[in-house]
């Protein structure tokens, strides 16, 4: 069962990707709920995000394949046993070039330059002269969460010359091209030395609201932020009083603390105003929302799918189910 917005485009793509056999239905957001509580019961598969309703026992499922990355709407105790949770990442290169294209236009501000060659010309500037801007080079990025996303960031930031250091809760494989790299603890360290402080933790009960005021005093008075994890890793209140008091140099955010639902289908991102203050660059949480990176998670769907029919380990396992 190929299921909601995310997924049910693609039940014809999988239907012909799959290389094992596969009875592939699809249900979209809007058709009859009845229609698919009435087929899931027979499913070994559901592919979908998080879909809302009564739903009957699920006795057969084996897997619940999420398309994307975040998956903490899932509850285990609503899944047999014999099912398996996984996820998709291959989002991480799109992400990491998001992040270098923050970090460069902080630097060398090209909108800001367009914006005033276009009305004024070359009036009290000359080719060459004019405000200076700034290089990656030798600055430093502090990586909060070294992952997939925080390693790609790190080999196309090491290639800009920068200096990278990173944390995270598990040690990664390879060092490279990490100049140093701690457990969670040495964060006051990382945000002293860092530039640029890049956020890419999940979100868990032991990574919510961790990024707290004391963070932002922490960290250098002229770094920029950028959250490309879960909004609420980071404390929402701090960071907009951080940022209004100007007590960092500016942040790029693109995961927020409210999103659209049934309830309140165009909510604003935030209880504060950040779209008031000119230090912020607000993304609505597409820093991954590339083709390429649709192709990829959906190549390893179809991968994941065929592992399974064929008995083999799956990838991307989260959790089994509880009930």
């Amino acid at each position: 069962m190929v299921a909601g917005e995310f997924a049910a485009p693609w039940a014809a793509w999988l239907a012909k990707n799959t290389r094992t056999d596969w009875n592939i239905l699809s249900w979209m957001d809007g058709d009859s709920f009845g229609d698919f509580a009435a087929a899931v019961v027979n499913a070994d598969v559901v592919v979908a995000g998080n879909i809302r309703g009564d739903w009957p026992a699920v006795p057969r499922l084996r897997l619940y394949q999420v398309p994307f990355t975040g998956y903490e709407w899932l509850d285990g105790a609503k899944l047999p046993g014999t099912c398996v949770v996984c996820n998709c990442y291959e989002h991480e290169i799109a992400i990491a070039e998001y992040v270098l294209g923050v970090m460069l236009e902080r630097q060398i501000g090209s909108r800001g330059d367009d914006i005033y060659f276009r009305e004024h010309g070359w009036k009290d500037r000359k080719p060459g002269g004019g405000p200076a801007h700034g290089e990656l080079y030798d600055k430093t990025i502090g990586i909060v969460g070294y992952g997939a996303i925080g390693r790609e960031v790190a080999v196309r930031a090491a290639a800009f010359g920068m200096r990278v250091v990173g944390i995270s809760r598990t040690a990664p494989k390879s060092k490279v091209p990490l100049e140093w790299f701690d457990a969670m603890s040495a964060l006051p360290r990382l945000l002293r030395e860092s530039d640029f402080v890049v956020m890419a933790l999940p979100l868990s009960d032991d990574t919510r609201g961790m990024f707290d005021a004391a963070c932002f005093a922490a960290m250098k008075p002229d770094a920029l932020f950028i959250n490309v994890g879960r909004g609420m890793t980071v404390d929402e209140e701090a960071l907009y009083c951080a940022l209004a008091e100007r007590r960092i140099g500016g942040a790029a955010i693109d995961v927020w603390y409210q999103y659209p639902g049934r309830k309140d289908p165009l909510p604003a991102p935030s209880r504060f105003r950040f779209q008031d203050l000119d230090n912020v660059l607000m993304t609505p949480h597409n820093s991954a929302r590339t083709q390429e990176t649709q192709d990829r998670r959906w190549k390893s769907v179809a991968a994941n799918l065929d592992r399974l029919a064929r008995s083999e380990p799956l990838k991307n396992v989260c959790f089994s189910g509880t009930g």
